[in-house]
């Protein structure tokens, strides 16, 4: 055969004659896709189209063989738990940088002593140089030193130990995806000591988590270190999970060993207020827990200031938890959490507080308060009364300077006017507010409450779910290269997967169904009822013939289509624009080629996958007579 001319990209002209092609019991001939050929050049020597659509496992095998690169599901080369969990974090947010909590410019949790900061330091002057807490005030000039540290002004609520001294904090953005880093110093006693372990100078740590979230979505995911383990190092960055990429094969092998595959611990309880990190006065941002205008400077001394930038979240706000393994088993948990608006009260009018653990602990320790329910269930008052032993623990564990009144007071330490205004010009919240907003943090009260949905639904793509939607759609007859000398019907469009403003988010795929029909005499438009119905296009009752090629009802279908070149088990490359897609189907004259076209989103929660409305294309190939060789069309359902 002759090459295909330049002038045509790639298909022979229209005039150029082609001997017909036959290929494993399907037979193939040419249809030119520009100027209607003349009945006596191209009718007289292709005859009667033959296309044995009973053959679907032959038809998929062509089809799997010329689509395979780009059918592809995100996020599953791998089902261990970490490998798997890696990619589909990096799949919705992007690339993970790895957790340096050494970084420069990461930070020192700094302790607090009876308004001093507090580290741990040889003592030149005794002999042995033993090791003792070093008091200084905000000038840096010592106080004391001591051989204990019992308590400290600002205790830590997360279960974690009470007075916590030198962990450190690191924070990554990268347009709206943050990552924050935290590699916590803790002991098994839940107590500090006076040993090097507790030197700000020692890379050794006990729990390493990190956070990932986007403001935009508000999709959240949690990284957790391995619990089998006694300490960490921050000595050396920690690897993402999954790698930096599908073909890390040594970071990914390295992520296994890192992080904890039974996915523990419930982060999503305490991290629940639609924001990425939960704020008290441990963590110590400047505008809590500090009087403003502070005279001795503590809060620009002492306090990470906007390091954690801040945010309002309000109880309506898109907040969803990312990890199919994290979240599998907490399914019915999350989908029975609130968010609690209770229009008209003082703490909700400014802060998002749920059902879950700002609820039931950080709004009491806040308030100064014990949780309280009026007729609590028996489950009810056994939770109830572990989180009463844990605050009691934390309120042990506070200074009486911590504890003080008048101007500069810490506890509590949220008062229902004032924000961060602690002296006594702002009262505390009666005990009546309290007990009605305690009554709705422990999913006991009434429509007062104003619940909502603590985590909202994995969003559908399309204009009806997270507003981008698929354009531009059209078909065209190529004549296959090389090792693939056959025509073939390319469906194409275009789309950008723009949720969240990811550049390569890589959550959405198409389902392509697809049924071959004759022409109609009178060429009119396809009915509605003749398209692929949307079960067979989500593939209902799928059976596959190869890859990702199979049949379901009466339609061939292409499932989980990326766009093009985006090669299997390979990161997408940035787009901040509309991505072109396309899939090729053998091309036949005389026949009717209807199209549905189904987007969908892999949602990497208990959600599964969701689906978009979808859109309807059909092409009608017609080879001599006077009939177009070629009239594509398509509308939008």
């Amino acid at each position: 055969m002759k090459p295909a001319s330049a002038a045509t990209h790639g298909r022979p002209s229209p005039t150029t004659r082609r001997a017909p092609v036959t290929i494993a019991g399907l037979f193939f001939v040419l249809v030119g896709t520009g100027s209607p050929a003349t009945p006596a050049s191209v009718g007289d020597e292709i005859g009667t189209s033959v296309f044995a659509l009973e053959d679907n496992r032959r038809f998929g095998e062509i089809v799997e063989a010329w689509n395979a690169d780009i059918l592809w599901e995100p996020a599953a080369v791998s089902q261990d738990p970490i490998t798997k969990f890696g990619d589909e974090a990096r799949a919705v947010f992007g690339p993970i940088p790895p957790g340096d909590c050494n970084a420069p410019d990461s930070r020192r949790l700094i302790l607090e002593v009876d308004g001093n900061s507090v580290d741990l330091a040889p003592n030149l002057s005794k002999p042995g140089f033993p090791l003792e807490f070093e008091h200084r005030d905000v000038d840096g000039n010592l106080v004391r030193r001591t051989t204990s540290l019992p308590k400290c002004d600002k205790p830590s609520l997360a279960a974690s130990a009470y007075c916590a001294m030198n962990s450190r904090l690191a924070r990554v953005s990268l347009d709206h995806v943050s990552w924050t880093f935290l590699c916590r110093k803790s002991s098994s006693s839940l107590e500090v000591d006076n040993i090097d372990y507790w030197r700000s100078t020692d890379p050794r740590f006990a729990l390493y988590g990190a956070i990932g979230f986007n403001d935009l979505t508000g999709e959240i995911a949690f990284i957790d270190g391995r619990k089998d383990r006694d300490t960490f190092d921050w000595s050396t960055p920690f690897v993402p999970p999954g790698g930096q990429s599908y073909s890390d094969v040594a970071g990914r092998a390295s992520a296994r060993e890192l992080y904890d595959k039974t996915f523990k611990v419930d982060c999503h309880a305490c991290h629940d207020n639609k924001k990425p990190y939960v704020i008290d006065p441990h963590v110590k941002q400047a505008r809590i827990a500090y009087a403003p205008g502070d005279a001795d400077g503590r809060a620009a001394a002492f306090a990470p200031g906007k390091f954690l930038p801040r945010r309002t979240a309000r109880a309506e706000a898109p907040f969803r938890v990312i990890g199919s393994g994290y979240t599998a088993g907490r399914a019915f948990e999350m989908t029975r959490a609130k968010a609690v608006g209770f229009p008209g009260h003082p703490c909700t009018s400014c802060h998002s507080l749920t059902t879950l653990e700002t609820g039931r602990r950080f709004a009491a320790d806040a308030a100064g308060k014990m949780p309280m329910i009026a007729r609590p269930t028996p489950g009810q008052l056994d939770a109830l009364f572990e989180q009463k032993v844990l605050l009691t623990n934390v309120k042990n564990h506070r200074t009486d300077w911590g504890l003080r009144s008048g101007t500069g007071k810490l506890y509590p330490w949220m008062p229902p006017a004032n924000e961060g205004e602690l002296s006594t010009l702002s009262p505390e919240i009666s005990d009546e507010d309290w007990n009605r907003l305690s009554q709705c943090l422990w999913d006991a009260g009434g429509e007062e409450c104003g619940y909502r949905s603590l985590y909202t639904a994995c969003p559908a793509p399309g204009k009806d779910g997270d507003g981008f939607d698929a354009k531009d759609f059209t078909t065209e007859v190529n004549w296959q290269p090389q090792d693939r000398e056959r025509p073939a019907l390319r469906l194409k469009w275009r789309y950008w997967n723009g949720y969240g403003e990811v550049p390569t988010r890589d959550d959405v795929r198409f389902n392509v169904a697809v049924i071959v029909t004759d022409l109609p005499p009178d060429a009119r438009l396809p009915f509605d009822f003749e398209f692929p119905p949307v079960p067979a296009a989500r593939g209902s009752q799928f059976t596959t013939t190869r890859g990702e090629v199979g049949v379901s009802g009466s339609a061939i279908v292409l499932k989980n289509a990326s766009f093009a070149g985006h090669r299997k088990w390979t990161d997408p490359s940035p787009a901040i624009a509309m991505r072109d897609y396309a899939i090729d189907v053998p091309a036949v004259c005389g026949k009717r080629y209807l199209f549905r076209v189904l987007p969908k989103r892999f949602c990497f929660d208990y959600s599964g996958v969701v689906y978009g409305s979808g859109y309807t294309v059909h092409a009608d190939i017609a080879c001599g007579g006077s009939a177009s060789p070629l009239k594509p069309s398509y509308r939008s359902k």
